[in-house]
């Protein structure tokens, strides 16, 4: 699967912004679908999973509460709503998808979309 992520930019702490991955290629269905992020000289982290079956929703406790990860499956797309953003949320967003039922881990997930920069200013 093919998987194209969309929707950085530049906002103000406190605003809302919605990132948006759109897969291709394969039944998007068959995937659990997540987002990780990677803030510069730090690590790829966990952000926000959905599961394969009965979307189940998992999150990083840093974003609990502010974000919401949801899919379309007749659009083959998932979503990341991000609310009252702070500018630790700064990192470059990336989608990916996983054969597992669930997934959490980076080497979980089978594919990985090119990324989208999230930029917030204090």
């Amino acid at each position: 699967v093919q998987l194209q992520a969309f929707g950085g930019g530049l906002v103000r702490a406190g605003d809302s912004l919605t990132l948006s991955c759109a897969a291709s290629g394969s039944t998007f269905g068959n995937y659990a679908m997540g987002w990780f992020r990677q803030a510069p000289g730090k690590e790829r982290e966990f952000v926000a999973t959905l599961s394969r079956i009965g979307s189940s929703t998992y999150y990083a406790d840093s974003v609990k509460g502010r974000f919401t990860i949801f899919r379309d499956n007749a659009k083959n797309t998932v979503y990341l709503q991000m609310n009252s953003l702070k500018p630790e949320d700064t990192a470059v967003y990336y989608c990916a998808a996983s054969t597992r039922l669930k997934a959490t881990k980076t080497y979980e997930h089978d594919y990985w979309g090119q990324g989208t920069l999230v930029t917030v200013s204090s």
